[in-house]
């Protein structure tokens, strides 16, 4: 095999723009989520605040349907741009238009009927089961309407315009925010004014991925006569194992919230939610840095450029395991610290659940960018499976463990930590090297230095946090800001062959690239 990597120009001018706008709405997503935390524990309460991300997690079942066929349209609609095979395109693009109006029609009275039932399933505190049914409401019609208009984001997304993607997203973060502190200023806070925010939020956005949409790609247009029943097959034989595999990661993602609701209350549940924000930032990180190599992979494979894939994407899992395990560490290391700073010295009990929650993740999520392979060959029915039973098993940990050890939400921590571990440090690259048609451990060596990096950052963030004395915000920037400088020095030095630095490069701008050159 090769050991170069061979990205196109086209290709290669725009990952710098995309890494760019990928780290603009990261840090706006980061940034405003961390704020709205404390912001919605004060003026909502903590136990009214754990229903908005259990709302979010709840709803993500909800819409499944519809966001899993739109990842087989995905697949199929880059190759058909790619390959420049504009009639069959247009037939994809149409029968997934129309079909996903259809579906979109049939899930509203699913949505009603979950409604009705939300308060006398999950603990909701006094005096918010009506605005925690509009929350419901308004979330779920929010992810309906932009799963509908993903049929036009995914145009963006075959022409490696994630820039434009990533514009859409910020289009309805902000306004869904902005929305939010307005409507709380002007009629006090109230959970279905953030329903109402993101249904807003969600319209607006949906506009601006239309009107993107034609500009990046004038060759397809909206026609009933496009609508194709064999495409229908292609989608859903795709669909269907996709929406079982979604269903799976839906349980490892968000089954924590709704069991520990169901098992300890809205209160509690509330304080997980916030030692939870750490594991959605770090997942946050790692699918901005994955998601501006996916359609590289898809182009590959389109292109049957197998030796440049197959490269890049062992290089990616490296560098995904060394890039994560910076945060990790440093979070961990400096988890009181940071509760203390970012919602209060009443909250630094959760230190340890931060811990629990995030170390595994110098595995979890290393393995981020191979799983677009999976969907670039059309190899998801066994990943499906796999992923829903163990996600089941995980159901089964999370209920069993509390109960049995009497570890109370600790024990649902150590549960999705186990089961999500042994999948992701297992089968995931094992299944993609089956795909590739490489040696087995060939992905699972290339995790190997994050999982040591990881290790080595906690520790030295641990000691730093006991021998310092961390009094102020500023002089912990000043130890995560020493830790990272060396850290970065080191990786940089020792950790990185020739290949490596090459594709970490590639993420530069071509000015940028041609000093260092």
């Amino acid at each position: 095999m090769s050991n170069n990597i061979s990205i196109s120009r086209s290709l290669a001018d725009q990952l710098p723009r995309n890494l760019f706008a990928n780290i603009v709405y990261f840090l706006a997503n980061v940034t405003i989520g961390i704020l709205l935390v404390p912001y919605f524990v004060s003026e909502l309460g903590v136990g009214a605040y754990g229903l908005i991300p259990l709302v979010a997690s709840i709803t993500g079942y909800v819409a499944i349907f519809v966001q899993s066929l739109n990842s087989a349209v995905t697949r199929f609609l880059s190759v058909d741009l790619q390959k420049k095979d504009y009639d069959t395109a247009n037939r994809t693009f149409n029968t997934s238009l129309f079909g996903f109006s259809v579906i979109i029609l049939l899930m509203i009275p699913v949505v009603i009927v979950v409604a009705f039932f939300f308060t006398s399933i999950f603990n909701v505190p006094a005096g918010q089961d009506i605005g925690a049914i509009h929350l419901f409401l308004g979330v779920s019609a929010s992810l309906l309407i932009r799963s509908w208009t993903g049929n036009f984001t995914v145009q963006l997304f075959a022409y490696n315009r994630l820039d434009l993607q990533n514009l859409v997203n910020l289009v309805n973060l902000l306004t869904q925010t902005g929305l939010i502190v307005l409507l709380f200023a002007f009629f006090g806070p109230d959970l279905a004014l953030v329903g109402d925010a993101y249904v807003i939020g969600a319209m607006v956005a949906s506009g601006v991925s239309i009107v993107f949409a034609k500009r990046v790609c004038p060759y397809l247009s909206i026609s009933i006569h496009a609508f194709d029943r064999n495409k229908v097959k292609d989608l859903l034989g795709m669909g269907w194992w996709v929406i079982i595999n979604q269903i799976g990661v839906l349980i490892f993602l968000s089954i924590d919230l709704i069991v520990v609701n169901l098992l300890f209350g809205s209160t509690i549940a509330g304080k997980y939610s916030i030692a939870l924000m750490a594991v959605y930032l770090l997942r946050a990180i790692a699918d901005q840095l994955s998601s501006v190599l996916t359609p590289i992979i898809f182009s590959y494979y389109a292109l049957e450029k197998t030796n440049s894939l197959i490269c890049i994407s062992k290089s990616a899992v490296k560098l995904m395991g060394l890039a994560m395990a910076l945060p990790i560490g440093l979070m961990c290391g400096f988890a009181s610290h940071l509760l203390a700073i970012w919602v209060g010295s009443e909250f630094i009990d959760l230190a340890h659940l931060i811990v629990l929650l995030t170390l595994h993740l110098s595995v979890n999520l290393a393995v981020f960018p191979i799983f677009s392979i999976n969907m670039a060959y059309n190899r998801v029915r066994v990943p499906g499976v796999v992923t829903l039973v163990m996600g089941v098993g995980n159901i089964a940990l999370a209920i069993f463990l509390p109960i049995v050890t009497g570890w109370g939400y600790y024990g649902v921590a150590v549960a999705g930590a186990i089961i999500l571990t042994i999948k992701n440090a297992i089968f995931t690259p094992w299944y993609a090297t089956k795909v590739l048609g490489i040696k087995a451990h060939t992905f699972t060596r290339a995790m190997i230095p994050g999982i040591v990096a990881t290790v080595l950052v906690a520790i030295s963030s641990t000691i730093v946090a006991y021998a310092v004395p961390l009094y102020s915000p500023a002089i912990l920037s000043i130890s995560i800001a020493s830790i990272s400088l060396i850290y970065i020095a080191l990786v940089w030095s020792f950790g990185l062959n020739r290949v490596e630095r090459k594709l970490f490069k590639s993420y530069l701008p071509v000015n940028i690239r041609e000093i260092s050159a």
